[in-house]
């Protein structure tokens, strides 16, 4: 299937869909706004004004005049040049997401670009071709250039494709590598995309973590034969928080007809659980709190024009002006950032209270015969580590800034860093969930005859399947691979109703 994309109105769950593997093509409706831009920095050149990025010079650079000759050139250099990216390839569903995003700026008709440029963006797309993209180089101000400039260089048939040269793989492909006109160079390159699709692709690999976290959660006050007193949604109606409702109705839902709950309802001894259940909602509410202003922040950015300058052919005016600073980004990117390591954080806390038999009144790390046993030891550790290296990476890009271009772009959002960063740290949470839920159904196991609900018992259902119960000790990797399968498939975060 292929997405239509209406410039200004593409939803979250369109932008997630084009991420994980649809192809995505510009509404037609789009085309006349985007003749009439063109039309209109054709009008400007023949007025002979000098106009940034049209026929002068680029950055510090700016007060430098083109001559009309050598335009199509300025363009064609402007893209070489600025491709200086390192590091390792973007995934290919980041770049596919990130190209969708410059069409959808594209559409606005405020960049200047031809007719024939957005057909091979939407060629390369449909074809999926995806452009061989270094990481590294963006400081997320006056757009991220390197990036973009690698995107851009592959239309005229500069780079890579997916590993082979570009001219050869459009070639192959029956496409012809672009000859830019006027802005065109600029626009290509120029935006927030690189940084807006890398933190939405972490925004939604969290969202899938997140209801994960919340059945792994779920599982572990089971297994601790936790009270489900602290989910009662009068205690969260007068704290107000939004989140933090949800969060508490998904809980009671999770565990709602447990006949395990129901074992220990009366008689139980413990007044208070320790926090990393008690508090559930409170923390893991926080969390969909910022991330759903994630969410709205970054879906704004999407139908947006980051762009510069911008093209209003009403008027036949380019206007200079500062969209392409991601600082917006930036933050949302950083607010993901400490979402996926408070999720991992509580989560490897309640690993460590299933393994401390003082606090779980389980077995000591989970093992029938502690001793000669080591059970559950390590991948607590496991655990440990990924979190702490998590709370390392999740100091906020957006503080930090360094000028560039001899002092022009002299305050810059490190945007394209914080979003960077989000899938790594997605997949370290991932496999503290992964021992969590191996540690938490290894718990309720204990509890047997007694089941748990009927939505966590398919998740037990579904570990049972890969991994038998550890009734002894044996190479743990393989259990921890098998239980993170299940997580990056969205197993456990189906069993959750709850989406941003």
């Amino acid at each position: 299937m292929t997405i239509t994309l209406t410039p200004g109105a593409i939803g979250f769950e369109t932008l997630r869909a084009i991420y994980r593997g649809e192809a995505a093509a510009l509404d037609p409706a789009a085309f006349p706004a985007i003749e009439a831009s063109a039309a209109a920095v054709a009008r400007i050149l023949d007025r002979g004004d000098p106009v940034y990025g049209i026929n002068t010079g680029f950055g510090k650079l700016a007060s430098v005049r083109i001559d009309d000759a050598d335009l199509a050139t300025l363009q064609r250099n402007i893209v070489l040049s600025h491709a200086a990216g390192v590091g390792d390839p973007m995934p290919r569903a980041v770049v596919r997401l990130m190209m969708a995003l410059k069409l959808a700026s594209f559409g606005h008709g405020a960049s200047g670009v031809s007719t024939a440029t957005v057909h091979l963006i939407e060629a390369v797309l449909a074809k999926d071709l995806m452009p061989t993209i270094p990481s590294q180089g963006s400081v997320g101000a006056s757009g991220d250039l390197a990036p973009l400039a690698h995107m851009a260089a592959t239309m005229i048939g500069v780079g890579e494709i997916d590993g082979i040269p570009a001219a050869e793989a459009l070639a192959k492909a029956g496409l012809a590598p672009l000859t830019l006109g006027a802005k065109e160079g600029l626009a290509l390159l120029n935006g927030t995309q690189f940084s807006c699709s890398y933190a939405l692709a972490g925004l939604f690999e969290a969202e899938s973590l997140f209801r994960t976290a919340l059945v792994t959660g779920a599982l572990s006050t089971e297994a601790a034969k936790g009270s489900d007193t602290p989910f009662d949604p009068r205690i969260h109606t007068l704290r107000r928080h939004r989140g933090q409702i949800d969060v508490a109705e998904a809980l009671r839902t999770l565990m709602r007809a447990s006949a395990i709950r129901a074992s220990h309802l009366e008689g139980d001894a413990r007044v208070q659980d320790p926090y990393c259940l008690r508090c559930q909602p409170q923390v893991m509410g926080a969390v969909l709190g910022i991330l759903r202003q994630a969410a709205e922040t970054l879906v704004d950015e999407a139908n947006g024009v980051s762009d510069n300058p911008l093209i209003f052919a009403d008027t036949d005016e380019a206007l200079s002006g500062g969209n392409f600073h991601a600082e917006p980004v930036a933050f949302a990117a950083d607010m993901i950032a400490l979402a996926l390591c408070e999720i991992g954080s509580i989560a490897e806390r309640r690993i460590a209270m299933l393994v401390d038999p003082a606090l779980s009144g389980l077995p000591a790390f989970l093992t029938p015969k502690p001793g000669l046993n080591s059970g559950f030891m390590i991948p607590q550790v496991t655990a440990a580590a990924l979190v702490s290296e998590n709370k390392q990476r999740a100091y906020p890009a957006s503080v930090d800034s360094i000028p560039t271009s001899a002092n022009q772009e002299d305050h810059v959002s490190m945007a394209a860093h914080g979003a960077r960063r989000l899938l790594p740290m997605a997949e370290n949470l991932a496999s503290v969930l992964a021992i969590e839920y191996l540690a938490a159904v290894q718990g309720c196991d204990f509890h047997a005859p007694l089941t748990s609900s009927p939505a966590l018992e398919q998740a037990r259902a579904a570990l049972r399947v890969k991994v038998p119960t550890l009734d002894h000790d044996r190479h743990f990797h393989p259990d921890i691979v098998a239980a993170a399968s299940l997580v990056n498939a969205g197993t456990l975060a189906a069993l959750a109703e709850l989406s941003l």
